[in-house]
């Protein structure tokens, strides 16, 4: 009887404090495209950039680990609400008409939309105005389809799946010209990634938000703890650290 005194007592310890309960991982969509917010790294084969920066650090703040699934923009919201996924943390800004849809964390940083021309273009763009009777691209599911529509400034404005497919054609000469995310085609032009087009700094850029991390309309708990990090985060210095660390410029309100 004496022998079995130890391992009464360890089996009373464990059932008294209970096993270590491992964190939950949740699913998180971000687009492969979207450098520097989010992206495809080949060597790796994972989705790299300021948001997955970020969204893990929330997660080590708010108790949760992050699975990064690479899915088109277009398809964020749908995956999000089809519980597909449970959070989404890309370059999305939040809209009044998202927030019908989904909920979004406290902003995260803010910016407008950016232009980009054939290289040979010295033009000083400096509104939609100045593009009048052109032919433009931008990207589905953007904020900045709606306004270039709404204008009736443009010949045509082309839609496509992502921002590179844009760049590729103003590289060609199949538009006059592309808008969209300004830090993402900054990073772009700046890696010479594309050496046949420029980015217009001249530009006033009229639609200019702030992107966050979604989750479904429901999930209030969770958007509470993601919103705490998210604050510690910013008064830490870690926000920051993560924008300086993938060469993004203040954030457009100063926030």
């Amino acid at each position: 009887m004496r022998s079995l005194f130890p391992s009464l007592c360890l089996v009373m310890a464990l059932l008294a404090g209970g096993p270590a309960r491992a964190e939950p991982t949740l699913r998180v969509g971000a687009t492969p495209t979207g450098l520097p917010f989010t992206f495809l790294d080949t060597k790796t084969n994972s989705i790299q950039g300021v948001m997955v920066d970020l969204v893990s650090a929330v997660g080590k703040e708010a108790g949760f680990a992050v699975a990064v699934e690479p899915l088109q923009f277009s398809t964020l919201i749908p995956a999000l609400t089809a519980s597909k996924i449970d959070l989404i943390s890309a370059a999305m800004f939040i809209t009044p008409a998202r927030k019908e849809v989904v909920a979004f964390s406290a902003p995260v940083y803010a910016y407008g939309e950016g232009l980009i021309v054939p290289k040979a273009d010295t033009k000083d763009y400096a509104a939609f105005a100045d593009l009048k009777g052109e032919t433009v691209g931008a990207q589905v599911g953007t904020a900045f389809v709606e306004p270039l529509k709404k204008s009736g400034l443009f010949a045509e404005v082309k839609i496509y799946d992502t921002i590179p497919d844009i760049i590729r054609d103003v590289n060609s000469g199949r538009l006059k010209a592309g808008f969209a995310d300004a830090p993402i085609l900054a990073y772009y032009v700046k890696q010479g990634l594309f050496p046949g087009v420029r980015l217009v700094d001249t530009l006033k850029p009229s639609v200019v938000a702030s992107v966050g991390i979604s989750v479904r309309k429901g999930d209030t708990e969770l958007l509470a703890k993601i919103d705490a990090a998210l604050a510690k985060l910013k008064a830490d210095g870690t926000l920051q650290s993560i924008l300086t660390k993938w060469g993004l410029p203040p954030s457009a309100d100063r926030s």
